[in-house]
């Protein structure tokens, strides 16, 4: 009698299970698409962030206002949101942002940088951590567009954005108002 060696299980390949198992996962993740944008009325001013999550036939919008931050927090508070909405890990999401903070600073590796010198000397340190728990557990993809270029999920999403930077409903950014950081 023969045994079979983890190598053999059921006859195939461990090589080939992998690539099967990979093919199945990728199959079976949800492949979202994402609109964001960030609005300050001043900067720092009262803002508010506006995003957009498509998945199939679902379609979700999500936005709040703040008494006093930055465009840049709202930016970066849009895809924060969008990301932390997901129901399940491992999502492949791709994000349309018309930020280049945002998009520079993971698909140039300045957040990944920020991270080792625990962000000395730079802003939006709780945002950046609080996004970067979300994001590494997701296959995130960054599509910079232009702003007010007429791309119907950006311009919806500038809409939710400026409506809640000039709603009554607007809560406190409590890491700008406790000096923009925990860590600096």
């Amino acid at each position: 009698m023969s045994v079979l060696s983890e190598n053999d299980y059921l006859g195939i390949p461990c090589d080939l299970r992998e690539t099967n198992y990979k093919r199945m996962k990728e199959e079976l993740s949800p492949k979202i698409t994402m609109y964001t944008d960030g609005s300050s009325l001043g900067n720092p001013g009262p803002g508010g962030y506006g995003t957009l999550l498509l998945y199939g036939h679902h379609r979700k919008e999500l936005s709040a206002g703040f008494r006093l931050t930055t465009n840049n927090r709202m930016e970066l508070m849009a895809v924060i949101v969008g990301l932390e909405a997901l129901k399940r890990q491992n999502s492949e999401v791709t994000i349309y942002t018309d930020s280049r903070y945002v998009v520079d600073a993971v698909e140039k590796g300045w957040l990944f940088n920020w991270i080792k010198i625990r962000f000395k000397g730079k802003k939006n340190s709780d945002l950046w951590m609080r996004f970067y728990d979300i994001y590494r557990h997701h296959a995130v993809k960054f599509v910079w567009v232009k702003g007010h270029a007429e791309i119907p999920g950006n311009e919806r999403c500038d809409q939710l954005a400026v409506a809640a930077a000039n709603g009554s409903d607007r809560s406190e950014d409590e890491g700008f108002v406790k000096g923009k950081s925990i860590l600096n």
